[in-house]
């Protein structure tokens, strides 16, 4: 860890804090990346790819193993209220995911893959954008400049507060949920309100609709046909209190452990609606969207990474369950032999998406450690 300044990705980690972007518009967040990572000699940068990603390839010989490590750009559409010095300056926009972080230690890698001499394989160090919403890892998996590469094993990390610092959280089956958002759009007919029977009011629909729903939860995590159906937005009619409204939509997500169980989920809830639409002589439409696969760790990709604990004495904390969050890593599983592991983040340190969160800056040096452990590993 002697080449590696880790003051300078502290530096480089509150710069990208202070100039948030969005899901898709990380152009100059990727240009602040291509710039500290030209410092550090890579064999070749790819820009555009899925968007405003990019690539650094370190090349040692064709006839390794090509490990890909991959982080994220994007901030999230939330208000900041710190106010230390490194405070966002974009209004309503900011990094409460940590991927500031994860940036500054793919960063601290390439520092480290500069002076390596590796004798065959390649890694490459992917800065992926777009995870929040889903469509970043998608895009990137379809661009064939990314095809070429013939990726082997791919890994990657997320901040978790609440777990000790500098832990390293496992579980041998995958990281994170199966995750799909959806509405319900419901159409009925326009009366006055004082004559409802003259017109189709989606109103009690709505409610059988979010009853029957409700009962398809099985929240305990423990059961392979975990689910939650979370309600995040319901809309009916306007405060005009003349009028009988026809127009109703409803918005969730879902989550489960595996894909077998959303797709046996989605044909319910079309069933459910179909049915009560129906009985109450709605139009229906139900559109799907945000979708994450569920991220799966593999047993040959998860050995390195335990190997990387053990090399650098950490703790490790197992789950018994993956994260109930998504994570559009799970687009990698579909294709490549994955591992995704938690980096605890601090018992104290604010949750995830809150308005005060801030990536603790100590963790950076454990991230590098933990990549540059598996990277050896492999290439060694």
């Amino acid at each position: 860890m002697r080449d590696i300044n880790f003051e300078k990705l502290v530096g480089l980690r509150k710069e990208l804090h202070q100039y948030p972007e969005l899901s898709g518009y990380e152009i100059e967040t990727s240009k602040r990346i291509i710039q500290f990572l030209k410092l550090n000699n890579p064999t070749k940068i790819i820009d555009s790819i899925g968007g405003s990603g990019l690539a650094a390839i370190y090349d040692f010989g064709e006839s390794g193993k090509t490990i890909t490590i991959r982080c994220e750009l994007d901030a999230l559409p939330i208000q900041e209220i710190n106010q230390f010095s490194h405070r966002s300056t974009t209004n309503g926009v900011s990094h409460k995911c940590g991927h500031d972080g994860h940036m500054a230690i793919l960063s601290g890698v390439s520092s480290w893959l500069k002076n390596q001499k590796f004798q065959k394989g390649k890694v490459v160090l992917l800065f992926q954008p777009a995870e929040e919403n889903g469509e970043g890892a998608y895009k990137v998996l379809n661009n064939q400049r990314f095809i070429e590469l013939k990726i082997d094993y791919f890994f990657s990390l997320h901040n978790l507060p609440k777990e000790p610092m500098h832990s390293i959280v496992m579980n041998d089956a995958g990281f994170s949920a199966e995750v799909q958002s959806f509405s319900i759009l419901l159409n009925g007919k326009e009366s006055h309100a004082a004559e409802p029977e003259n017109g189709i009011n989606p109103a009690m629909a709505m409610a059988k609709i979010i009853n029957e729903l409700s009962a398809t939860e099985i929240a305990d995590t423990s059961r392979n046909d975990f689910t939650i159906m979370t309600p995040v937005h319901f809309l009916m009619g306007q405060k005009s209190y003349g009028i009988s409204p026809a127009l109703a939509e409803l918005h969730y997500t879902l989550r489960t452990w595996t894909n077998a169980k959303m797709i046996e989920l989605q044909q319910k809830i079309e069933d459910v609606v179909a049915a009560v639409s129906k009985d109450y002589d709605l139009e229906y439409k139900i559109n799907w969207f945000e979708y994450f696969p569920a991220t799966v760790n593999y047993p040959e990709t998860n050995e390195y990474v335990y190997e990387a604990i053990k090399q650098n004495d950490f703790q490790l904390v197992n789950k018994s369950n993956p994260m109930k969050f998504g994570e559009d890593f799970g687009w990698y599983s579909k294709t490549y032999k994955t591992t995704m592991f938690g980096l605890g983040a601090g018992l104290d340190t604010s949750a995830l998406h809150n308005a005060d969160y801030d990536f603790p800056d100590e963790i950076i040096e454990t991230g590098v450690k933990m990549f540059t452990s598996i990277i050896s590993g492999i290439l060694k």
